[in-house]
Parts: C-alpha cells; structure tokens; sequence
C-alpha cells in the first residue's frame, strides 16, 4: 500500500519522485560540494535552485539530512540564519553555511 500524496497548501499535489534517497544525493551532492569550496555563504535553498536540483524523494526530512551528513563530512560548516527565499517557506529562520577550510582547500570531499 503506498501512502497518499499530502497537497502543498496551495492545493496543488506535488509531482512523485522517481529518486530513491542515495540515487537522489548523488545528483545532488556535487552542488552543495562545489559551493562548499568556493567559501561563499548560501542556503540550501540557493544551491537547490541555482543548480535547479530535483526534489528529495521526502522533502520535510531529506534535505536535512543532505546537509547534515556535509556537516559530518566537514565540508560545511553554520554561520548564521536568514530569512527563507523559498517561495513556500513563509520567511522562515533557515541556516546559513560555508564551506570549511578543508574544503576550501580540497582536503574536504
């Protein structure tokens, strides 16, 4: 049995993923990399859109833990928190990073 897909608040029902989690970070994990050596600060948000990433498989819970594993990795590191640019997220409190020395220099991967 396949859970029922939940609408997004204004009433339109998101496309399925056709990624698994680990298919899905590895399309998307070279972006968060490549901005993690660059040093600048972004949001997740940022790297989603300007590399126009897909979907996580389970949005509420993935991203989270894309970014997460990239702290473990030490290749990102917080700084701050800025409002949302997310067009659904309502302006809410969202972590700004920056990529570690280590991955600034090519240590981190």
């Amino acid at each position: 049995m396949t859970a029922p897909i939940q609408p997004a608040l204004d009433g339109s029902v998101p496309a399925p993923s056709s990624l698994d989690y680990p298919t899905w970070v590895d399309r998307v994990r070279p972006a968060f990399v490549e901005a993690a050596r660059t040093g600048r600060l972004f949001t997740s948000y940022e790297i989603a859109h300007d590399g126009d990433l897909p979907e996580p498989p389970n949005p509420r819970a993935d991203w989270g833990n894309l970014v997460n594993s990239l702290v473990r990795d030490g290749l990102i590191e917080h700084v701050t928190f800025d409002r949302s640019q997310r067009p659904t997220g309502e302006k809410s409190a969202v972590h700004v990073w920056r990529g570690t020395r280590a991955a600034q220099t090519g240590r981190a991967a």
